[in-house]
């Protein structure tokens, strides 16, 4: 009687296991084949004078917008992919740990200015948004959960800067599988010869770079 009794239990078990799973699996999430990853465009990388300001990345903001504004036209999803770094310094770049010491107030710290999305792309309501504390965006992160939930297949990267995030973005985007496209218009480095130079590297890597026209005609 008593295995009986375990057995049945067990099986009450995976079924409520199995029942309480199956949100998360059904078509309720909303589907996109395309979605655009908007990196680290961000006060304290954006701003002139800021602490890490990228001198390209401003200019690329009216580039950014007109891909969002497309993108969410046609049913792709547009994800913030930022930066978020403890006040200490605990979780940031070894190479980067001096700018939070000896008084120094670091960036990206979440709860100040420099933390936050440049105005003129701030999050619209349905958009996602994702933290991370190095250079690729995948980087012990949920972003390939989320993705594959929402059955993504194509990853239109833009943001700053080509040699670090998103080189490093591209890289593993490409490693999981992604179609994966640099949109030129909408990225951007400290000088056009960082830039050009991390595009060439990327197109031999075998991702796909393309202006925001070539964007709009081929995924449209």
């Amino acid at each position: 009687m008593r295995p009986l009794i375990i057995c049945f239990l067990m099986l009450a078990m995976s079924v409520f296991r199995a029942s309480a799973a199956e949100p998360y699996f059904t078509d309720k999430v909303d589907k996109h084949e395309v979605a655009i990853l908007i990196i680290d465009m961000q006060n304290d990388f954006v701003e002139p004078g800021a602490v890490l300001c990228v001198a390209g990345a401003l200019p690329t903001v009216p580039a950014i917008q007109d891909l969002a504004k497309f993108g969410r036209e046609n049913n792709w999803k547009v994800i913030h992919v930022i930066r978020a770094h403890d006040p200490a310094g605990y979780n940031v770049d070894a190479p980067r740990i001096p700018l939070f010491t000896d008084g120094k107030k670091g960036y990206c710290v979440p709860g100040t200015h420099g933390a936050e999305i440049v105005d003129g792309l701030k999050p619209e309501k349905d958009d996602l948004v994702i933290t991370k504390t190095r250079n690729s965006g995948f980087f012990q992160t949920n972003l390939d959960m989320v993705l594959r939930r929402m059955g993504v297949k194509t990853v239109i990267l833009a943001g700053t800067q080509y040699p670090n995030c998103v080189r490093g973005t591209a890289a593993d985007a490409m490693s999981y599988d992604y179609d994966t496209v640099i949109c030129t218009d909408a990225c951007s480095a400290k000088t056009p010869e960082v830039a050009e130079a991390n595009i060439y590297d990327m197109k031999n890597m075998g991702i796909k770079i393309m202006s925001l026209d070539e964007v709009k005609k081929t995924y449209k």
